[in-house]
């Protein structure tokens, strides 16, 4: 098992990404803590898994110094962070409140930064470990109308190289993992729009959003989560720095060349 006796926290692990990723990381052998804002999925999830919940917001730096302590008290230590808490709230800048800009990057950046923040000091004590920040492909391109999330995930890839350069002479490594179209809630959400405009089924949206991708589908949490297993794991030992895109080969495309596929 590629995570045998290893401890992690994964954030935002109630649903989606996060939730796949909590299971996974027990199936190979880690002990998981579970935080998340609301306390049934959170807990649903732990119990599956035979992990903690630790419930509440990662933007709040009690919540995740709860986080480790649980992980250090319940399992002795910490070896992997995983921050996958993540939410966005729709707007070209000219038509988004200072609100939702500030929670957004509240959550995705500085909640990202404050739960690796309160976990270096036990990341340290193993003298090494590997922190995963689920960014997205938003890190890369910008879709319409979404600068608050398209700037707190771009965000979260500087944080990234900033952890490789300072922490990795302590063996601590430090990746980003960029999603493109993924079926989850949030993903659910995000094509409702297109669902009511076009009178179509979430598949189709789907479909619709990932037509010009190479492999043509959207991925599954599960996949996501096994991207993050690798980062996790000793299997990438010599990664750090860096982001894994995992998007269905949606950013090899030359979105200039695609007037000559498009029917006329």
């Amino acid at each position: 098992m590629r995570l045998d006796g290893k401890v992690a926290i994964v954030s935002g692990g109630g649903t989606g990404i996060g939730a796949a990723t909590a299971r996974r990381f027990a199936a190979e052998g880690a002990n998981v803590v579970v935080t998340g804002r609301r306390p049934e999925p959170i807990e649903a999830v732990a119990t599956e898994i035979g992990g903690r919940a630790v419930a509440g917001d990662t933007a709040d730096d009690a919540h995740v110094g709860a986080a480790v302590a649980a992980a250090r008290e319940a399992f002795g230590g910490l070896d992997v962070v995983v921050a996958s808490a993540g939410l966005g709230f729709f707007g070209a800048v000219g038509d988004l409140d200072d609100q939702g800009w500030r929670r957004t990057l509240d959550v995705n950046v500085t909640g990202a930064f404050r739960l690796v923040r309160a976990a270096l000091p036990s990341l340290t004590e193993r003298a090494g470990g590997s922190i995963v920040l689920v960014s997205s492909t938003a890190a890369l391109v910008s879709g319409t109308e979404n600068a608050a999330y398209v700037t707190s995930k771009t965000a979260m890839m500087g944080l990234v190289r900033s952890l490789a350069v300072d922490y990795g002479p302590l063996g601590i490594r430090a990746n980003a993992l960029c999603p493109g179209w993924v079926v989850t809630t949030l993903g659910d959400s995000s094509v409702e729009d297109l669902v009511e405009k076009r009178g179509i089924t979430r598949e189709d949206a789907y479909r619709l959003v990932t037509k010009h991708t190479p492999l043509r589908r959207p991925a599954t949490a599960e996949e996501i989560a096994s991207c993050c297993l690798f980062l996790a794991s000793d299997e990438s030992s010599i990664v750090t720095g860096t982001a894994l895109i995992a998007d269905g080969g949606g950013m090899a495309v030359d979105v200039n060349g695609l007037a000559w596929t498009e029917p006329p």
